[in-house]
């Protein structure tokens, strides 16, 4: 048996079980990382200071995207949105960090790329491919953070009616499981990833 089919034999048993064993809540993730838009910034480096600055451009790049995607009702809405206000979100960035002193350059695009299963407060997001406005600050090599954009989870005015809008029951009570899901979350994580690698 050569080396390349001993080792896509054990990832695909892998797929094939993760896929019979949890197709219900695989198929609830999919839906949640196709029906949510996030934030994903990275800092300069891990200093204090870049660190700190890395939230100011957050909060003011929340604000500049609750205007832009006050109107969306879709995530192809705010995807469409997203992409032809680039370069408002770059300036809101680049203003952001020249009035705090730093001269970095900021690079801002709509990426679809994969994230592992994150916390954030009270909801859970499973690992899988997103949508998502990145920025990127300086050289991008510190520490990242992320949210949910759209539906507003990252603003702490979105209430649980806004929320029923755009995520139906199975994903409203899959974000917000408890510890009992935290297998499933790595299995499925797990699945998502060799998923994305393989595509």
């Amino acid at each position: 048996m050569s080396k390349t089919i001993r080792i896509f034999v054990p990832i695909f048993l892998f797929l094939l079980i993760a896929s019979a064993y949890l197709s219900p809540f695989i198929e609830t993730s999919e839906r949640i990382s196709n029906d949510v838009f996030r934030l994903h910034i990275l800092a300069n480096s891990d200093s204090k200071d870049d660190q700190n600055l890395k939230l100011k451009v957050r909060d003011a790049v929340l604000e500049k995207g609750r205007e832009i995607f006050l109107n969306c009702s879709s995530l192809n809405e705010v995807i469409a949105a997203g992409k032809s206000n680039i370069e408002l979100f770059a300036d809101t960035a680049r203003r952001c960090i020249r009035e705090n002193g730093y001269n970095y350059d900021v690079r801002v695009y709509v990426d679809h790329e994969y994230f592992n299963t994150r916390a954030y407060e009270n909801i859970t997001l499973p690992g899988g491919i997103y949508n998502a406005l990145k920025i990127e600050i300086g050289e991008a090599k510190g520490k990242n953070w992320w949210c949910v954009m759209f539906p507003a989870i990252c603003l702490s005015a979105v209430t649980e009616s806004e929320m029923d809008k755009y995520l139906d029951d199975e994903e409203i009570q899959l974000i917000n499981s408890d510890e009992k899901y935290e297998i499933r979350f790595k299995i499925v994580e797990i699945y998502e990833k060799i998923k994305s690698k393989i595509s």
